[in-house]
């Protein structure tokens, strides 16, 4: 990918930066403003380069109609605390917009166009949206890894149009990731959760022959239990996917991966319930499996002692209630204390929100604020976003 970096003089250009500002809203005010705290480099570098920039971002689902609860707003003031300059929001129509009504007033720098998704012919990859977008700029940046992988107009087509170049974050994110799937300093170790096993086979598959190490857990785990003929009472289960396990650990054995998965766990009879800690034969029929056991943690901290890089995606327990979070920020405090005796990445908004709890993310290599994106990363699948800049 061509960075912005490299760019030798965008003085006075004017430059489209797509950026993912997909932030939670509550009552008018940003609740969660992670996404926008990373790409602040990249605007500050423009501001800096006294380029003229235009932000596309979009907020939601508003399926191609203008939502009023849903507007880039309340974005547009954040930023202008954020990078202390005047971001102005442009409400009108792009079919109905011109060049040179943009930076009318000398004195502007930074404009921010309305959710790019209130236009339908945004998710359909629009080729004449992406000629008029484009046509509005001189140079078009992307800095959304996190909408990368989606086909759309202000994503891929819009590189057709225009010289088209990576941004700071999406540079940093695209290398975190070569560093554990391409790059590998070993023995490298993923941490792998979440509610569906078979959702993530995928990834798993990609993974195993290039790591030495993968470690089941959360829901994901409880069916490897039930395959394994373990007592797993009323916790959340898959049916039909016998062979997919099998699959995994088969595929692990041929490419000297061991997987591991929880030895011992912790249950409650309700979501809401404290936590009971427990081997599977005391599992009672309408108990709930929702975290790890002490045994589990003392395995898993053992195998990121031996471990150079590690991947974690998805978090341990059902961390939403505090009694099933404890193996979930036992791991984050133990992998953010290990320093520089490991490369950490840590992706997926739970794992994110469980060190963001915490205040660790300066302790990791690498935290992603990409969901799909960096799934589909670590399935071997290209993104349309990141091959239209290559």
């Amino acid at each position: 990918m061509k960075s912005i970096e490299n760019i030798e003089n965008i003085e006075n250009k004017r430059v489209i930066l797509r950026l993912d500002l997909n932030v939670p809203i509550k009552n008018g005010k940003i609740t969660d403003s992670n996404r926008i705290d990373k790409i602040i480099p990249t605007l500050n570098f423009l501001v800096k380069k006294k380029a003229k920039i235009i932000i596309v971002s979009h907020i939601g689902r508003p399926n191609g109609r203008v939502v009023k609860e849903l507007s880039l707003e309340p974005v547009s003031l954040f930023i202008k605390e954020k990078i202390k300059k005047k971001v102005s929001l442009l409400k009108e129509n792009i079919f109905q917009l011109n060049k040179k009504d943009i930076f009318c007033n000398s004195t502007d720098e930074v404009v921010l166009l309305e959710n790019i998704r209130f236009y339908p012919e945004e998710e359909a990859n629009d080729d004449n949206f992406s000629e008029k977008l484009a046509s509005l700029g001189e140079i078009y940046v992307n800095d959304a890894f996190s909408c990368s992988h989606r086909d759309h107009a202000s994503v891929s087509k819009i590189t057709k149009y225009i010289p088209s170049y990576g941004g700071i974050q999406i540079n940093t994110e695209v290398n975190a990731l070569n560093k554990i799937t391409s790059e590998i300093r070993k023995p490298v170790t993923c941490i792998i959760g979440g509610s569906k096993i078979s959702s993530k086979i995928n990834i798993i598959k990609n993974l195993i022959p290039k790591f030495n190490s993968i470690i089941i857990v959360g829901a994901m785990a409880n069916n490897i239990f039930k395959y394994k003929g373990l007592r797993v009472g009323s916790s959340i289960c898959e049916k039909n996917i016998d062979n997919i396990i099998k699959e995994i650990f088969s595929y692990g054995e041929k490419y000297n991966c061991k997987i591991y998965f929880p030895k011992d766990i912790k249950v409650g009879k309700k979501l809401s319930d404290k936590a009971i800690e427990k081997n599977f034969k005391d599992v009672e029929d309408d108990d709930m499996i929702l975290d790890v056991g002490s045994k589990t943690l003392f395995e898993i901290k053992k195998i990121i002692d031996s471990s150079s890089t590690l991947l974690w995606n998805g978090p341990l327990g059902y961390f939403e209630n505090r009694h099933f979070s404890a193996g979930s920020l036992e791991v984050a405090k133990y992998i953010a204390n290990k320093g520089d005796k490991i490369f950490s990445v840590v992706g997926g908004g739970d794992t994110v929100a469980v060190i963001n709890s915490l205040e660790l993310n300066n302790k990791f290599d690498f935290v992603s604020t990409a969901g799909g994106a960096f799934l589909e990363y670590l399935e071997g699948k290209v993104l349309p976003g990141i091959k239209a800049l290559n």
